[in-house]
């Protein structure tokens, strides 16, 4: 009979332990997101979750993407969004500067390490900045009161507020490595994949709860339960989505004997950047709120005016969002696709293996090629990503208002694709593991 590799999955003892080394990782975390932040008001950020409208959505948004610790403002409220932040800005930067890109092309390894030690140096800078961004976000929504007693830069403020920020700051840092744990002694390069995954999952049982508590609009259960079913199989078949590029490899000599050239293919992944692209967009999109939230009390008149008017457009219930969301996720997918594709550098593997595309010259041509397929296929996939992204929004103004609030953040493509996107990777991370240790998909007599 045929029994899957997954039938042995507990008992190689490596995966074993990297599968108990992540899972208790991850309690760690779950277990540091319920510590406050030092001074905070527990009752002004209670009303600010029950409010209504822009103020309302963003912070429930806000709440479940970093998986409850909005709610009661943890020392991980800011999730590990700072760091993805630097890395962004990282990864942009290394194109403008030749002798960087060149040297990271030169020796792989060393400017992956590279990047990374000033990934995690930039994350303090930018945690530091989310940090007072989010109190003055807060403060702002709050209608002015204090969300953090004794909070300010001058007289016997000061202490209290550094040691607020600091434990924010630390708490980034922490969730971030934790994350990087996961990854070099759990499941492989799944930690901050797994760190946002376990927040969002354990939000969405009391999402639930929520929407059934709306017995005026019972009906909306259903429709929610009929748009997650259809969006994860949307989700699901997008992503297994693949076009197949002909490619014609040399026969190999044997004795005295050549063998026939072999025809392959190469498939090349619809949505090649996965979930990454809508974390990158979710976590800039924050940053211009955060910034203007230093400028709305600001004494000039025309300063004060467009700051409001960038921190109302940048609200998680504006028109003008869901629009700049859905292009940032389109344009990110296509920037993270042509980074990922680039360091993969078909034209020069296959030129070494003695393969050709038929009709395309080896080498450079083959690479211009794949990219120009690349990026054709990818746009059907980047306008699905921003489609399922802005969902919530579309639905928001179609359903009942008490639905925003609910259960309409179930569906949020921040949570969702994300969630879908990590146990479809995690699975065929173990299921490789699997593999490798010999625990193949096999018929067995008797």
């Amino acid at each position: 009979m045929k029994r899957s590799a997954w039938r042995y999955l507990w008992k190689s003892e490596d995966i074993r332990r990297k599968l108990l080394i992540t899972f208790l990782l991850l309690v760690i975390y779950r277990l540091a997101a319920n510590v406050p932040v030092p001074g905070i008001d527990r009752e002004v950020i209670g009303q600010l979750t029950q409010t209504t409208g822009a103020a309302g959505n963003l912070i429930n948004l806000l709440d479940l993407l970093s998986g409850g610790t909005i709610s009661n403002f943890s020392i991980l409220a800011m999730g590990v969004y700072p760091y993805i932040t630097a890395q962004i800005i990282i990864q942009l930067i290394v194109p403008i500067i030749p002798a960087l890109e060149r040297r990271i092309k030169e020796n792989p390894r060393e400017g992956q390490q590279l990047m990374e030690r000033w990934t995690v140096i930039g994350t303090v800078p930018m945690a530091l900045l989310s940090a007072v961004g989010q109190i003055n976000i807060f403060s702002q929504l709050a209608g002015g009161q204090q969300v953090i007693s004794h909070y300010g830069f001058t007289g016997p403020n000061l202490v209290p507020t550094l040691a607020t920020l600091i434990s924010m700051v630390a708490g980034t840092m922490f969730g971030v490595w934790l994350g990087q744990l996961i990854s070099e002694y759990g499941i492989r390069n799944q930690g901050l994949s797994l760190i946002i995954f376990a927040g969002i999952v354990s939000r969405m049982p009391s999402g639930f709860q929520q929407l059934l508590s709306d017995r005026a609009n019972w009906w909306l259960v259903f429709v929610i339960v009929a748009i997650l079913v259809l969006t994860i199989f949307a989700i699901v078949f997008v992503q297994q989505g693949r076009r197949n590029v002909p490619v014609m490899f040399p026969g190999r000599r044997m004795g005295n004997r050549m063998s026939m050239p072999v025809r392959s293919n190469l498939p090349l992944m619809v949505n090649m950047a996965g979930m990454i692209p809508l974390i990158f967009a979710q976590s800039l999109l924050s940053f211009p709120a955060i910034v203007a939230s230093y400028f709305v009390q600001s004494p000039t008149p025309w300063i004060a005016s467009i700051a409001n008017t960038v921190y109302s457009t940048f609200s998680a219930d504006s028109a003008w969002y869901s629009l700049i969301y859905f292009l940032m996720v389109v344009a990110f997918t296509f920037f993270y696709t042509d980074v990922l594709f680039a360091q993969q550098n078909y034209g020069d593997n296959l030129k070494r293996q003695g393969a050709q595309i038929p009709g395309v010259v080896r080498g450079a041509p083959t690479q211009r090629y794949l990219t120009k397929v690349q990026r054709r296929i990818t746009l059907p996939g980047a306008l699905f990503l921003g489609l399922v992204a802005v969902l919530p929004y579309i639905l928001g103004f179609l359903l009942p208002v008490s639905a925003r609030g609910a259960g309409l953040f179930l569906v949020s493509a921040a949570g969702l694709l994300i969630v879908v996107g990590v146990v479809r990777d995690t699975f065929n991370i173990i299921d490789t593991e699997l593999k490798l240790h010999g625990y193949d998909d096999r018929i067995i007599k008797g």
